[in-house]
């Protein structure tokens, strides 16, 4: 399968946060991949300034489906809220 599409969740976390966030990351780094429609790819990339989580998908629809998905709204979204010190920038690409 090909990534066609890519949902980017930049988040500011501090310092003493970023492991408890690295968790939320990597408990559902799996699952997202196991079970979410069209998803193929998850990564976790790390600035000094904030924390970005890259996911791939087969379509548009399909990043767009995750953000209203059981896993992101009751999991992933309130696993992390807390740590945010901002809310995220989240922003969704078509690959041309």
């Amino acid at each position: 399968m090909k990534v066609n599409a890519y949902l980017e969740i930049t988040m500011k976390i501090n310092n003493e946060n970023r492991p408890a966030a690295a968790k939320v990351y990597t408990d559902y780094r799996q699952p997202f991949l196991d079970t979410i429609k069209g998803a193929l790819t998850k990564e976790l990339l790390i600035r000094d300034e904030d924390v970005q989580v890259l996911h791939g998908f087969e379509s548009v629809e399909c990043a767009q489906a995750y953000l209203k998905s059981e896993m992101f709204q009751n999991d992933v979204f309130v696993g992390l809220k807390p740590l945010w010190s901002a809310d995220p920038d989240v922003k969704i690409y078509s690959v041309a």
